[in-house]
């Protein structure tokens, strides 16, 4: 689901943007090595539903001057944020600042609702102290029809260029 991608990058990027080294869960391989901790970010659990009658919010004038009609759609879900680290207070900092970042920077489309932390805990098999966090959330999504007729444009996080998105 396209939609569940973007709200996962937008999240990597805010989190790098506050200065947290973060990639996506389920990489291929970890990096123990890696000298600061590390948050690895995924998206489950999304529920969405149309907002408006049938997803329709009304219209808005491109660059040419052409109405185009917009339509949105609402995603509820949670946002799972593991942080590793070679030292537990390199983790605990870590998810000092993910929680910054979740309750208070990410792009204006994704919604924070409540944040949750498990304790920290050693994980035997990365040989490294975790950090485990889940943030209900909801994100709202945009698309225009297209100048063709009634085909849509993909659904695109508020608050996100589409420059900023990764195939």
């Amino acid at each position: 689901m396209k939609e569940l991608r973007q709200i996962r990058d937008a999240v990597i990027s805010a989190l790098e943007a506050g200065g947290l080294a973060a990639e996506a869960a389920h990489p291929g391989k970890w990096a123990a090595e890696r000298k600061t901790a590390l948050a690895t970010v995924s998206v489950g659990a999304a529920e969405g539903r149309a907002l408006g009658l049938g997803g329709y919010l009304g219209e808005t004038r491109g660059e040419d001057g052409q109405a185009r009609e917009v339509y949105g759609k609402r995603l509820e879900g949670v946002i799972s944020v593991d942080l590793r680290a070679q030292r537990a207070a390199e983790c605990e900092a870590g998810a000092e600042t993910a929680a910054a970042v979740l309750l208070g920077k990410l792009p204006e489309g994704i919604r924070p609702g409540e944040l949750s932390w498990e304790a920290l805990a050693w994980e035997k098999q990365t040989g490294l102290f975790v950090r485990r966090g889940r943030l209900k959330c909801e994100a709202l999504f945009l698309a225009e029809a297209g100048d063709e007729g009634p085909e849509f444009l993909d659904f695109i996080l508020k608050g996100v260029l589409q420059g900023e998105q990764s195939a």
